[in-house]
């Protein structure tokens, strides 16, 4: 990408979009376009369609996404296949239309199947039955990655689905009723150290395995994809056999026990941990095969431990500092 190429990073707010647009001017990139869900409804056609022939841009990051934890999910299952579906279906169109040079499409490993052998390699997709809890996510990003190639293959666009293993870093949502273990956690064992809790409860046996990355790393590895030489891109998108798909993550996974450890290191708290065996733990494990990507040249760059404690300082910054009514709303959406 040229540094003044014109980029669109949609769901630049969220916890993905955030990373990218930090990665993207560290690394020199000024022109980039970004749009809040009041300045731009990307679930409206019409809208969306009007934008990307104003705009023209270059290169679309494709981060926007209604997200969530297990809870939200069980909750709101109809909003998270719909608002998914219509998000990306109307970028993806309008990216089409306007003649973007390259896409990047933003996934999660939750559109792999719930036993699939591990690690998880691209082509176990569409091989066995999902996750319940997060099925209706799951084939709203399936059907993104499925689009992509169509296009890829009647249109000769260039767009390319990158799936991220779970993620966390700043920019996170603390809502305990919606957000992922991490940043739940963080917020759980933060509050029971300043109010003296005994024990803090887990949801689940503690048992199921989970592979994590630092959300900056993410932005590293996209930035990296998206600005790979035109053969090896091509490698990645030109193929009428496989998917336009490629797996980021670092390759390692621990136990919820074993990560809840961790974060009551990091946070200081001194009781006791609790499973509640009564909710769901979700798919058993979940690591990616990253070989595809680390055969290009990337690596993730920030371990656990550094991870952590990164993100349990971002969470002290927003927990001191009140926002205004709707602000921590727009920042996680």
């Amino acid at each position: 990408m040229n540094l003044d190429a014109k980029i669109f990073v949609a769901g630049h707010r969220g916890l993905v979009g955030s990373a990218l647009v930090r990665s993207l001017r560290k690394n020199g990139f000024q022109n980039l376009i970004l749009r809040t869900k009041s300045e731009l409804d990307l679930t409206n056609q019409s809208q969306t369609a009007d934008f990307f022939a104003a705009q023209k841009p270059s290169y679309v990051f494709l981060a926007a996404a209604k997200v969530g934890g297990i809870l939200a999910n069980n909750e709101y299952p109809g909003d998270f296949v719909a608002q998914n579906l219509q998000i990306q279906t109307n970028i993806i169109e309008s990216a089409r239309k306007s003649k973007v040079d390259r896409l990047l499409f933003l996934g999660s490993s939750c559109i792999y199947p719930k036993f699939a052998p591990q690690p998880i390699g691209e082509e176990s997709l569409l091989t066995g039955p999902l996750e319940p809890t997060n099925r209706p996510y799951a084939v709203a990003k399936i059907a993104g990655i499925e689009m992509c190639w169509s296009y890829n293959r009647q249109y000769k666009t260039k767009f390319l689905a990158a799936m991220p293993t779970n993620l966390y870093g700043p920019g996170d949502n603390y809502d305990l009723a919606t957000s992922h273990v991490i940043p739940a956690l963080l917020r759980k064992m933060h509050e029971a150290k300043t109010n003296n809790a005994s024990d803090v409860t887990i949801w689940g046996t503690g048992s199921p395995r989970r592979e994590f990355l630092y959300s900056d790393d993410l932005a590293d590895a996209c930035l990296f994809l998206m600005n790979l030489d035109q053969r090896r891109f091509d490698s990645l998108v030109a193929n009428d056999q496989t998917p336009p798909l490629i797996n980021i993550g670092c390759g390692s996974d621990l136990s919820i026990r074993e990560l809840a450890v961790q974060i009551a290191e990091t946070v200081g708290f001194k009781g006791s941990l609790k499973f509640d065996t009564t909710k769901p733990d979700g798919t058993p494990r979940k690591l990616l095969d990253v070989s595809r990507l680390t055969s290009l040249g990337w690596e993730p760059k920030t371990t656990m431990s550094q991870g952590l404690k990164q993100a349990y300082q971002e969470f002290l910054y927003v927990d001191s500092k009140p926002l205004p009514t709707g602000e921590l709303a727009h920042r996680i959406a």
